[in-house]
């Protein structure tokens, strides 16, 4: 899908700029170009649609109807298979994010898609079936699923709207009164695009410095951090060994197709599969670039909240399927 700018990164990287292949400076800055210009088109396409959405269709009955828990708690449940088929890193995630919240989806849904976004998606589900096989990769995408459907249930009930950013709560207020505006004096498609582009393009301006910043700092991370790094602390006789896979694993950054290949290795020479699943999480799930990212749109406080619940649920993950793997 965005193999078009992977092409244009290469051809900058090594033929414009004459860097060399394999380098770690040349490997940082190709992934700046690709990710970066991913995910800015990215969220210009999605707030753009969401834009488009919360003027022509009654968003606010979807919310109401989502705020009532008229589907059981499912709702959770209906985010995070969404997730699953969105092939999206934890920062491809975040634009969407912003889009769910600007639409008025509940705090709780938007987590469960968040968090299950970047961990199952059908290259890693491909990529899983064939480093691990047919049992490990179903319970894999169960144990993905019931991860951001549990945390998307607790973040629900802390209730932690008012912890949101001010930024945001502004963008909300705003398309709240446009979209009262609208429906009093409505107006073609046409004549209400250019407003809707306007806001788009508003909301990418309040957030390109983040993207910036929290891609340059994945980019350093994915090429400067050597793979072996951690293995030392993800010994089998190590009771310790799953939480401290977890924590020692928010500093680096990746999706979860490029980090499989490292589970498969760190598996071979001995570290328990719960373990080293547990690293692949929270190396796809809790990652400082998403962290800046998260910072325009969530508290500080906000953010901490969600990485501690995200935490906890992915450490029991990990002994679960050392209990069962």
């Amino acid at each position: 899908m965005f193999d078009w700018i992977q092409h244009i990164a290469d051809w900058l990287v090594y033929d414009v700029f004459g860097m060399k292949v394999n380098e770690h400076l040349s490997d940082a800055l190709n992934f700046f170009i690709y990710d970066s210009t991913k995910i800015i088109l990215l969220l210009f396409v999605v707030i753009t649609l969401m834009g488009i959405i919360n003027n022509y269709f009654p968003v606010e009955k979807v919310k109401n109807y989502l705020s009532r828990n008229k589907l059981f708690g499912l709702e959770y449940l209906m985010a995070s298979l969404f997730g699953v088929v969105t092939p999206f890193c934890s920062c491809s995630s975040v634009p969407l994010f912003i889009g769910f919240v600007k639409g008025g989806i509940p705090l709780g849904v938007t987590f469960a898609f968040l968090v299950t976004s970047p961990l199952v998606n059908e290259v890693a589900i491909g990529l899983f079936i064939g480093l691990f096989g047919v049992k490990t990769t179903i319970i894999y995408i169960v144990s993905g699923i019931l991860l951001g459907t549990i945390s998307g249930y607790i973040l629900q009930k802390l209730k932690l709207e008012h912890l949101l950013s001010p930024w945001v709560k502004e963008v909300l207020a705003n398309a709240e009164r446009e979209h009262e505006a609208f429906k009093e004096t409505p107006k073609p498609f046409i004549q209400r695009f250019p407003f809707i582009y306007k806001e788009a393009l508003t909301i990418i301006k309040g957030i390109l410095p983040y993207i910036i910043v929290g891609i340059a700092i994945g980019g350093f991370m994915h090429s400067y951090i050597p793979e072996g790094f951690f293995e030392t602390y993800m010994a089998k006789d190590n009771l310790f060994a799953v939480p401290i896979a977890t924590l020692l694993a928010i500093p680096m950054y990746s999706n979860a197709s490029g980090i499989l290949p490292i589970v498969q290795v760190l598996v071979e020479k001995g570290i328990p599969l719960g373990t080293a699943i547990a690293f692949m999480m929270g190396v796809v799930g809790l990652s400082l670039p998403e962290a800046m990212l998260l910072k325009k749109v969530m508290s500080l406080k906000l953010i901490g909240i969600f990485f501690g619940v995200v935490t906890m649920c992915i450490i029991v993950s990990g002994y679960i399927f050392n209990l069962v793997l």
